[in-house]
């Protein structure tokens, strides 16, 4: 007798749950308590939830890490990714503000079992000491690993660590176990990155995956066409099936993060738009052809 394989899980990164709000303000912050997004969430079927380190002061201060952690509990929310360390790798004038918001993002990774922390590079591209950032991200990888929880970086093609190749290497000369990637369809098709480059990723170096989709044509800059012109799962030009299947190849099962940022997805009523980037991402799963056991 055949098992049926487990169903995908999905989970709902930050952006995805935040409603009106947007990476290019100046106010990171949803408009929307931690309860409607954990509940929308869940009612869409999602498993696992994503909290930005903007969002976490008021969800602390409104339930405590213990009411946090029981009201995901409460919704069925086993997969927690806690993303957001601004200046992470700096040693200057940012590294008090950074070092308070790690300390906060490291103590929530505790008490709430988060699955894994992740970390962006410097949009701005400038000068930057390769040996620096190594050694930064290896100490941050083993305060993750000290408090039960993983460490990602996710690649931007905008910036300093701009594609998955570049990720790969940083994480590499970090050295550290509890290290990896994050790997966002988006980034990987706007890099430029070949899907079958995807199954040769090692397993143990995969943090999170995230799916979305885009129109062919970049509209503004990079940065404007990945906070404004997100698509949902298959309404947009991406390959997802070949990256899907790569990383399935790769050993990948999920869970699967689905992260939907667009000028139409935030305008929506929460729980209708996680309702979409759900149904949207299980198809795309669907239709990728799984692989033989």
């Amino acid at each position: 007798m055949t098992t049926a394989p487990a169903p995908d899980e999905l989970l709902a990164t930050c952006w995805s749950s935040a409603g009106d709000a947007a990476s290019d303000r100046a106010d990171l912050r949803s408009p929307l308590s931690l309860r409607e997004r954990v509940e929308a969430a869940s009612a869409a079927g999602f498993r696992g939830f994503g909290l930005l380190s903007d969002d976490l002061p008021a969800a602390v201060t409104a339930y405590g890490l213990t009411g946090i952690r029981d009201l995901l509990a409460d919704n069925g929310i086993t997969h927690l990714e806690l993303e957001g360390i601004p200046w992470w790798w700096d040693v200057g004038a940012h590294e008090q503000e950074s070092f308070r918001v790690r300390h906060a993002l490291l103590e929530a990774a505790e008490v709430l079992g988060a699955r894994h922390l992740k970390v962006t590079p410097d949009g701005d591209d400038g000068p930057w000491d390769r040996g620096l950032w190594a050694a930064r991200f290896a100490e941050l990888a083993a305060q993750a690993h000290d408090v039960g929880a993983r460490l990602g970086i996710e690649f931007f093609p905008w910036s300093n660590v701009a594609s998955l190749a570049e990720g790969l290497q940083l994480v590499t000369a970090a050295g550290h176990p509890a290290g990896g990637v994050i790997i966002d369809t988006w980034h990987v098709a706007r890099a430029g990155t070949p899907p079958a480059d995807l199954a040769a990723v090692p397993l143990e170096r995969i943090i999170g995956v995230e799916l979305n989709d885009a129109d062919e044509c970049v509209v503004g800059t990079l940065f404007e066409d990945t906070v404004h012109r997100r698509r949902y799962c298959g309404e947009g030009d991406f390959d997802l099936t070949a990256m899907i299947t790569d990383l399935r190849s790769a050993g990948w099962t999920g869970p699967w993060g689905v992260e939907i940022l667009s000028d139409e997805h935030r305008t929506q009523p929460v729980g209708e738009a996680l309702r979409r980037a759900a149904t949207s991402a299980r198809h795309a799963l669907e239709t990728a052809p799984a692989l033989a056991s």
